[in-house]
């Protein structure tokens, strides 16, 4: 599973070209789940109109590749993610939903239920993925999640980007009914467990290498995944050190870095008042990849 960012102009409306060109350079390379509006994708900043603009885009560039679109609702308002995910359903006729927990304050328990059962229960036709990220405060836990999954059945999936031995293990056999999407240090010991996706992000520097990647996963290479893992793990530190150059950047920043380097017009801007990578610092890693990582270049 991977994301889709979206490309602004310097007036900030999205470049509807650029948009529809990445969506379908995914699904050629073989990348057909792909969703718009987690963190990676601005979906907390936003407004109601971009988003359903963003949306409506998205969803016509994936249903012309033949592949199902799932729109990702991050909201402080209940209400707000309610009307987003109304419109999605109702307008565009989107099934698949990923959603985040309010990030304002943690929830209680009793709050967590009560947002479950706010969204999972008005629209029993969708299926929903949840984005249970610590930004937010609160993980949800692998008990929980098996007792909302027993109530609401709609939800079908979660994604976790966490390397604990200990949750992935507990996410994979407390709630099995749910399929869960780790990151790519997760799947490593989460594929040696039991079924689980992997939720694609720094491997996207080379799309070929990420389905190996997965593959590896799934016929249990324990080989092949620990080595590129191992590779991923030091380029990642490496891209962390030099995309941010010290400056603590939010999610899109490094994401749009990371489809800059498949398409050099992709900019690299996020909304305001989030500061995007800086592309001096974007070339700089791309020359370190190309250098010492060749295999990893796209």
């Amino acid at each position: 599973m991977a994301t889709a960012v979206a490309p602004w102009t310097a007036e900030y409306r999205l470049d509807e070209g650029l948009f529809r060109h990445e969506i379908a350079s995914l699904l050629a390379a073989g990348y057909s789940h792909l969703y718009v509006f987690g963190t990676a994708g601005e979906g907390y900043a936003v407004s109601d109109l971009q988003f359903e603009q963003v949306a409506t885009v998205f969803v016509d560039e994936m249903r012309a590749g033949g592949a199902e679109p799932m729109v990702g609702v991050i909201s402080l308002s209940l209400e707000t993610m309610l009307q987003r995910i109304g419109f999605a359903r109702h307008s565009l006729g989107v099934r698949l939903f990923q959603i985040s927990l309010p990030s304002w304050g943690a929830l209680e328990s009793a709050e967590v239920r009560a947002f479950f059962d706010a969204v999972l229960g008005a629209f029993p036709d969708c299926q929903f993925l949840h984005y249970n990220l610590l930004r937010t405060k609160r993980l949800v836990t692998a008990a929980e999640y098996g007792l909302i999954a027993a109530d609401h059945p709609n939800l079908v999936a979660t994604k976790n980007s966490t390397d604990s031995m200990v949750r992935i293990r507990e996410l994979i056999e407390t709630a099995p009914m749910l399929q869960h999407f780790l990151n790519e240090h997760g799947f490593l010991y989460g594929s040696l467990v039991g079924e689980c996706g992997l939720l694609i992000s720094l491997a996207t520097l080379n799309l070929r290498m990420g389905q190996r990647y997965f593959e590896a996963g799934r016929q249990g290479d324990v080989r092949t995944l620990v080595e590129m893992e191992g590779e991923l793990t030091r380029l990642g530190s490496r891209f962390i050190e030099v995309v941010s150059g010290g400056r603590s950047l939010i999610d899109g920043a490094y994401d749009k870095v990371l489809w800059w380097l498949h398409d050099p017009r992709f900019p690299l801007r996020l909304l305001p008042p989030y500061q995007g990578a800086d592309q001096a610092a974007a070339a700089a890693f791309a020359g370190f990849v190309r250098e010492h990582y060749p295999q990893w270049v796209a």
